[in-house]
């Protein structure tokens, strides 16, 4: 089997088993602590997640797992690569009933950004599957995805502001008050893949936090779909796979739209 295919199964099966879990009781029972992400692990979470290592290990698929709960996790002696998995990016979505949290997984060959060959982004409110393979384009379901690269008659900006400083909020301010499509819905990874469908022009998050997990499967969606991903200084994106690494990013359709946008904040 193909590791998209191992992807994108792992990935319905997760939607299968939390679908109707999302604002209810059953969502945040159970007291799990934090995940090695940081973030206070949820019940759907720990679902999720063990939806996706229990496949893995049925399979034999030979690979170390990065999760954003379960930490690393070796599942066999002789990995091909690492499967870097936050199995609900979005939790606070979800437990809440919120219809935007997803499932985003990716596989990569070695301890770099770059070397992601693999990934898919699974919608858990409606089941779609974002997904793509290095060098051959990206996807949704079995349709062909692209970002928006025309130019837009109004541009449709995600801005992860979350806990961001004052300061950064303050170099922000004026693609607020100058574009008034300004939106972040609550889950990096889907709105990574919303932007390699075209629906939104550029997704800026600089608030030097995001982790790997909540974006290595986005990464490649864009890079596959036309799009460009770029580190804080406009520069290409790369990092390493550790758990300690934060990084801030901007994905955007094309440079034009990123120069319009980042001669406001300079």
């Amino acid at each position: 089997m193909d590791t998209i295919e191992i992807l994108r199964t792992a990935s319905k099966l997760v939607y299968e088993n939390v679908k109707d879990l999302a604002g209810t009781k059953e969502a945040t029972s159970g007291n799990f602590g934090r995940g090695a992400g940081g973030d206070i692990s949820q019940n759907i979470d720990i679902i999720a997640e063990k939806t996706v290592l229990d496949y893995l290990k049925e399979i034999n698929f030979d690979c170390v797992v990065l999760g954003e709960e379960c930490g690393r996790v070796e599942l066999s002696p002789n990995p091909k690569g690492f499967v870097i998995m936050d199995a609900i990016d979005g939790s606070a979505n979800a437990v809440r009933g919120v219809p935007f949290f997803c499932c985003s997984l990716a596989f990569a060959t070695n301890e770099k950004l770059s070397s992601i060959t693999d990934a898919a982004v699974t919608n858990l409110s409606t089941g779609d599957i974002y997904w793509a393979t290095k060098g051959k384009g990206a996807f949704l379901n079995d349709k062909s995805i692209f970002v928006h690269d025309e130019k837009p008659i109004y541009k449709v900006i995600g801005i992860n502001s979350s806990g961001s400083s004052p300061e950064l909020l303050q170099r922000l301010a004026p693609i607020f008050e100058k574009h008034h499509h300004v939106r972040h819905f609550g889950a990096n990874a889907l709105e990574m893949a919303f932007l390699a469908q075209g629906l939104l022009d550029i997704f800026i998050d600089l608030r030097k936090k995001i982790r790997i997990q909540d974006m290595a499967a986005g990464y490649l969606l864009i890079k596959e779909a036309g799009g460009l991903m770029l580190d804080e200084n406009l520069q290409p994106l790369d990092s390493d796979l550790s758990y300690e690494t934060r990084l801030s990013f901007v994905a955007a359709a094309n440079k034009e739209i990123i120069d319009e946008v980042f001669s406001l904040i300079k």
